[in-house]
């Protein structure tokens, strides 16, 4: 008879909090416009949880909505914090750009809700929710994308439910007025096949110095917001017009070379990266409208760009 252990098969399913991570990094980082600062906050969120004893644990009715509550409300103090820090910030401060292998996506299955879940993460989204109040951007994203009901949402930010509704309400007022007019969004820009032939033109234009090329892929109006954080050279302020933009584009193309421009998803829809000796040093996000670039989000401060040169990132 052998003395040998049997063998246990499969290991235990890993405690189901754990799968609560995906959808909670979601939360948070479109309330922070930070990846690592949302990896902090549900980091937090689960060390509060097991710091309670297994009673109060097993107390909880709904692991999920009580570890969403917490990160929100982790989430609302470092908001608190970050317009005092980002005061202090040097030049324009941009939400963390994320590549598209980033599990950002989260929430619900439905198809519907997919799309708004998708919008949400776009950049020129996440621009606008940095115009917010930090309880409207609780109130905002916690109902509008993700559909919380405005009673939880109460608890968390401490208002009436009838604030919160008002909170969203103005949250989505900010979004409505940032978005181009209907007739500049019919277009083939809107489509994903238009997006990506619209960045890989402005790519190819850029790479050939092509001037005459790039003011007629950028809106007269164009706006392009540089944030080096203070710890690389970038434009302290926004360049405007397209014809500034290009030439300032063109001039920054004859500062670096070796630069490779690569076509990569960013914020889930088509943007460029720009790498050097391996390491990715820029990553672009652009907004479209009437098949021309009319925004410019371009990230160059290395502390945001990690999640673009960890192993496997390109």
């Amino acid at each position: 008879m052998s003395t040998s252990e049997p063998d246990p098969g499969p290991d235990p399913d890993p405690d189901p909090v754990f799968g609560e991570r995906r959808r909670l990094i979601a939360v948070a980082y479109r309330l922070l416009g930070s990846l690592a600062d949302a990896e902090d906050a549900v980091q937090e969120a689960y060390a509060r949880w097991y710091a309670m004893s297994a009673p109060q644990r097993e107390a909880v009715e709904t692991p999920g909505a009580w570890l969403t509550t917490v990160a929100a409300r982790i989430c609302l103090d470092l908001l608190g914090s970050a317009r005092a820090r980002r005061e202090r910030y040097v030049g324009a401060w941009i939400p963390e750009p994320l590549p598209d292998r980033t599990d950002w996506a989260g929430g619900p299955a439905d198809p519907a809700d997919r799309v708004a879940l998708h919008e949400s993460v776009n950049m020129a989204f996440l621009v606008v929710l940095e115009s917010m109040t930090p309880a409207e951007r609780v109130a905002f994203v916690l109902h509008d994308v993700f559909r919380y009901p405005f009673a939880e949402i109460a608890g968390i930010i401490a208002r009436s439910p009838a604030a919160c509704r008002q909170l969203a309400a103005s949250g989505r007022r900010r979004v409505r007025s940032a978005r181009p007019p209907a007739s500049t969004r019919t277009s083939t820009a809107t489509t994903a096949t238009g997006q990506a032939a619209l960045v890989r033109h402005f790519k190819e234009a850029w790479e050939a110095r092509d001037i005459k090329a790039l003011v007629g892929l950028l809106d007269p109006d164009a706006t392009m917001v540089a944030d080096g954080g203070g710890l690389v050279g970038a434009a302290l302020r926004p360049v405007e017009g397209g014809e500034r933009i290009a030439q300032y584009l063109i001039h920054m193309a004859a500062k670096a070379p070796g630069l490779t421009l690569l076509e990569q998803t960013v914020n889930g829809a088509p943007g460029l990266v720009a790498r050097h000796s391996g390491t990715t040093v820029t990553v672009a996000a652009f907004g479209l409208a009437a098949d021309r670039v009319t925004h410019i989000w371009a990230v160059r401060n290395p502390e945001k760009l990690r999640a673009w040169n960890r192993e496997g990132a390109s």
